[in-house]
């Protein structure tokens, strides 16, 4: 039962979302048409390119039309390519979610550790010197870390004087020019995604470290690890028989609620490192006003961060450790 009720939510939040989003963007300034008619033409002629994409009807017709399509599994067609929105959902997504996916293991391979040290020296130099990095890259944007990165590692490894090998590529997916395969291919691909790779791996992994570093230091304190370093149990063993296995169920909970602000900033380090993916599409389309590719775009988005966070949900009974001793 508890189940099916969670189930039924996560749908009316899912509704709630693409629902309000449709509105949105619809009550935004700007027409469509105005972007897909050529200059100087007349208002006739953009009229006749509201009627062909269907905006010159009311917004409830607008959006019954949308929807009933979208539950066939039509996502309907850009106005500004001519293309399906599924078509080029399938082309885009797998970009982004290669870049999250990394993105965000790398995010708490490095903040969890991290947030252990500082728990572990909490009080001491250590601890005083990572608090400071990881608030400060945690506070500072996205895409202004983007743009600092490009400027030291692609245009400053230039006027360094330093090898091609050493410059760190700024922008796409591969090096324009170059038909490379195999491992070749593979090595070009790996340097295009160091910089953008890192920007959301080290936002991400400052915020962790700094809700792991709370979560560990309270379980520190607590009567049970205190006895068992009394009894003369090694660090290692306290640390992952009794602290990891404590904090684990809050940091599940953490790597779905951390699954929005990883797309959130995706978008701006597609766009700033011209990566192809969802993210830059979906701005793309934002400026454009096309509305079909806005709405599928949404419709990812939404329905990877409600999965997300129901997964944990499901999962978190699990990793409770005081089912393992009941």
């Amino acid at each position: 039962m508890m189940f099916v009720r969670r189930i039924g939510t996560a749908v009316v939040l899912f509704w709630l979302v693409v629902t309000l989003t449709f509105v949105l963007i619809r009550l935004a300034p700007g027409d469509p048409a105005a972007f897909l008619v050529p200059p100087g033409a007349s208002e006739a002629d953009a009229a006749r390119v509201r009627a062909e994409l269907g905006l010159d009807r009311s917004m409830l017709v607008q959006y019954a039309r949308w929807f009933l399509a979208t539950l066939s599994g039509d996502l309907g067609t850009s106005f500004g390519t001519g293309r399906p929105v599924t078509s080029l959902l399938a082309e885009a997504a797998p970009i982004s979610l290669w870049l999250g996916g990394v993105s965000l293991a790398l995010t708490f391979l490095i903040g969890v550790p991290v947030g252990m040290l500082q728990a572990a020296k909490r009080g001491q130099l250590t601890d005083r010197a990572l608090t400071v990095l990881t608030s400060a890259v945690y506070a500072a944007p996205s895409f202004w870390l983007a743009l600092a990165l490009v400027a030291v590692f692609t245009y400053g490894a230039a006027t360094m004087g330093l090898p091609s090998g050493w410059r760190l590529p700024a922008f796409g997916l591969r090096t324009p020019g170059l038909a490379l395969e195999g491992w070749a291919g593979f090595v070009d691909l790996i340097r295009h995604a160091i910089l953008p790779v890192s920007i959301l791996a080290a936002v991400g992994a400052a915020g962790i470290a700094r809700y792991a570093r709370t979560s560990v230091a309270d379980i520190l304190g607590l009567d049970f690890v205190r006895t068992a370093r009394a009894k003369g149990l090694r660090p290692r063993a306290v640390y992952l028989r009794h602290v990891l296995a404590n904090v684990l169920p809050p940091l599940v909970v953490l790597f779905a609620l951390s699954l929005p602000g990883l797309l959130a900033g995706s978008i701006f380090v597609e766009s700033v490192f011209a990566w192809p993916g969802l993210g830059r599409a979906t701005l793309t389309a934002i400026l454009a006003r096309d509305y079909p590719v806005v709405m599928g775009a949404t419709v990812f988005y939404a329905a990877a961060v409600i999965v997300a966070n129901l997964s944990a949900e499901l999962v978190l009974p699990w990793l409770d450790p005081r089912r393992e001793s009941a």
